[in-house]
């Protein structure tokens, strides 16, 4: 009897470990990295899909973000970020609206709050208005419960005054981690990069309208989902006339909402 006892003891303890080992390796398993990863990529030649860069792309992949659509269609979305209100909002919609095409529209908490009817009239044109967080900060460099509050903050705010809820996500400067795009995804979001793009966003670099659309114009490509800035005076001269000339080069502006992989 006392063997016995003795026997089933052991095997007790030996289960024991063993479940004690199999947690330990399984939490290591689950452990997310918080390495910064910076959004990049490299044009491709003769409208040639982008060459994105494949460490940031796996991860972005692994919790459902995008980046680049369907190699197959002529399919292109368009995209801006809006940190501010520099003025040219209003007639960048009525452009928008007189070619058919919809936009999204990656806004911060200083936008909501200050171009609050802006925001609406998005909204009511058909747009997609997507979160930028509250204060375009980098991600990685959050904690768990700040990058929330950065994200849900913002999404609250958008909601209480348009009643319009947020589902895609562009972290600022193009950066994140395996970490912080695992709590993206967890609040509902899809995350978004893009796969054209050319420096609008530098105020130092205005008046150059013509250069940004020849630079839009020769690297689209099936699937591009282009990354532009509303506050570019640049983009508002020559969104007319690159809506069409892409119409007319065959590709379809779609909405995220109909993204194709």
């Amino acid at each position: 009897m006392k063997d016995r006892l003795i026997r089933y003891s052991f095997i007790c303890l030996i289960l024991v470990v063993s479940i004690l080992q199999f947690s330990i390796a399984s939490q290591a398993d689950t452990e997310l990295s918080n390495e910064t990863l910076a959004w990049g990529f490299r044009r491709g030649e003769n409208h040639e899909q982008a060459v994105l860069d494949s460490e940031s792309l796996k991860v972005l992949e692994k919790f459902n973000g995008m980046a680049m659509g369907n190699p197959e269609k002529k399919y292109i979305y368009l995209t801006f970020d809006a940190g501010y209100e520099a003025g040219y909002t209003e007639e960048l919609l009525k452009v928008l609206k007189e070619n058919d095409v919809t936009a999204t529209f990656f806004i911060t908490a200083h936008y909501v709050n200050t171009a609050t009817d802006l925001v609406k009239q998005m909204i009511q044109n058909g747009n997609i208005v997507g979160n930028h967080t509250v204060n375009h900060s980098c991600l990685p460099g959050l904690s768990d419960d700040e990058i929330k509050e950065e994200i849900m903050k913002l999404h609250n705010s958008v909601y209480e005054v348009t009643g319009y809820e947020m589902t895609y996500f562009r972290p600022p400067r193009g950066e994140f981690s395996e970490r912080t795009s695992s709590i993206v995804e967890s609040l509902g979001y899809t995350s978004v990069l893009w796969s054209n793009a050319y420096d609008d966003w530098d105020q130092s670099k205005q008046g150059r309208s013509d250069y940004g659309k020849k630079k839009v114009l020769d690297n689209l490509h099936n699937g591009a989902i282009i990354l532009l800035h509303s506050t570019s005076e640049d983009n508002l001269t020559m969104m007319d006339s690159m809506i069409k000339e892409a119409k007319q080069m065959g590709y379809e502006f779609k909405s995220l909402d109909e993204f194709e992989k």
